[in-house]
């Protein structure tokens, strides 16, 4: 899976004027342990294909099936030049290179030294006419490009391994290998970008990266695709290869509208589902939870005293709050619960699965709870011109309700939780309190400091 967005991977910024010179490099920017993952993965890329060059002389395998190779996957660049861009600007997620069509297909069909050849023409066009122009760092490409080498040596090891002929593809023995060397290509490729991610952004959740099932399917369907390529090429009509390109343009497309989707639905600041997209996400949720006879409830939350923080340190410094503010509270829930923002400074939570009795008031409640104190002990550290700025003595009022004890439907609930977060308020702030029939609770911690500015 070739994965192109790697948290930790910046540009570095150059003064006017100045030519870019070894130690301006924008890799050095990584962090040093991910700086030894990335050069040994692409270490391990070249001598891999310095070992193909010395151990099998370079027998010119079938001109024509490399021609087509690159042929078909220039003029699927190109036909979806305006597409594949888009969706690197748009990509919010970890994004799926579907040229992997071409290079599964040359890992099926020709010896390695050339499949890694292909590889080499296919991502250095890519960079030429999609990545450059979108600005991504050469490390980047450098380093997807030996994962995708790597990929096709691990494919071609299966091959090898099973003793599997190319005539031999059109065999129910040759299917089960090709399948086999699709898992080996998926397996290696996907391994080595999450490895990268996960060494990047040490905090970054293991679903964060993977994606929804969604991402899954569409690489299968890729390599698949890539399969029924070299099986055709194989076969006495090769140039029926051409019909590929329908599938590939309605892949490219259908992926796009998914991005715009999530990016429409989520909040630049934070990361978190917006507000239309929390509801569009939790009116599906609650559906679920009707038919499924299962409680769920809503935590509203509103950070206090919010407003003085841009008053007194600058937007920049509460964009900052809030984007930590938004970790923690990931952190703090299931995968499976729905966190957004609700605009300004207020956050709201969906917690499914809940049990509907008062086991089940315990538990949100307790959630509720240990949300406020970690807020409480956040301590939000801001790069300033003077130096580092550390924001802290944060609290949250929390207000909460559930369904179906407080409101019918996601509005109601929605309206009760809105109405525990004032009555939060009233007790002082920096307090949780719930619906008509709340738990017993502790006595709201008064927070010390100025009069509230903000509207709560």
């Amino acid at each position: 899976m070739n994965r192109q967005r790697q948290e930790g991977y910046q540009r570095m910024p150059l003064s006017p004027g100045r030519r870019p010179s070894l130690t301006h490099w924008a890799v050095w920017g990584l962090p040093s342990r991910l700086i030894a993952a990335v050069l040994l993965v692409e270490c391990t890329a070249v001598a891999l294909m310095v070992a193909d060059v010395v151990a099998h002389p370079l027998a010119m395998p079938s001109f024509l099936v490399i021609a087509l190779l690159i042929g078909m996957a220039i003029a699927h660049t190109e036909i979806t030049l305006g597409v594949e861009r888009m969706r690197r600007r748009v990509a919010g997620t970890p994004h799926i290179d579907l040229s992997s069509v071409w290079t599964f297909a040359a890992a099926l069909l020709l010896p390695p030294a050339w499949a890694s050849g292909v590889v080499l023409v296919i991502y250095l066009h890519l960079w030429f006419r999609v990545s450059r122009p979108t600005r991504v760092p050469v490390h980047r490409v450098v380093f997807t490009t030996s994962t995708v080498i790597l990929a096709v040596h691990a494919a071609e090891a299966t091959m090898n391994y099973s003793h599997l002929e190319v005539g031999q593809f059109g065999t129910p023995q040759g299917l089960f290998i090709v399948v086999l060397a699709l898992l080996a290509y998926t397996t290696v490729n996907t391994c080595l970008v999450i490895g990268a991610i996960v060494m990047s952004a040490p905090d970054t959740r293991l679903p964060q990266v993977i994606g929804n099932g969604d991402e899954v399917v569409l690489e299968i369907a890729t390599l698949s695709l890539g399969g029924l390529v070299a099986a055709v090429m194989t076969s006495a009509n090769i140039w029926y290869v051409v019909l590929a390109f329908p599938t590939l343009l309605v892949l490219h497309r259908a992926v796009l509208v998914r991005q715009l989707e999530e990016a429409a639905s989520t909040d630049s600041k934070t990361g978190l589902l917006n507000s239309a997209g929390w509801h569009t996400q939790a009116s599906r949720v609650l559906r679920r939870a009707q038919r499924d006879r299962q409680g769920t409830a809503v935590l509203m939350l509103d950070l206090d005293h919010f407003k003085s923080v841009n008053d007194d340190h600058g937007h920049v410094a509460g964009d900052q709050v809030l984007g930590e503010v938004a970790a923690a509270l990931r952190d703090e829930v299931r995968d499976g619960d729905l966190v957004g923002r609700f605009g300004g400074e207020e956050f709201v939570i969906l917690l499914p699965g809940i049990d509907p009795t008062s086991t089940g008031d315990s538990e949100v409640h307790a959630i509720a709870e240990r949300i406020r104190r970690r807020i409480s002990g956040l301590c939000v550290v801001v790069p300033t011109p003077d130096g580092p700025l550390t924001v802290q003595d944060l609290t949250v009022s929390v207000g909460g309700a559930t369904h179906p004890r407080d409101g019918a439907s996601l509005d109601q609930v929605l309206r009760a939780a809105d109405a525990a977060l004032y009555t939060a308020k009233r007790a002082g702030r920096n307090a949780v309190r719930f619906g008509p029939a709340p738990p017993v609770s502790q006595p709201a911690t008064q927070p010390i400091g100025r009069p509230d500015p903000d509207h709560r």
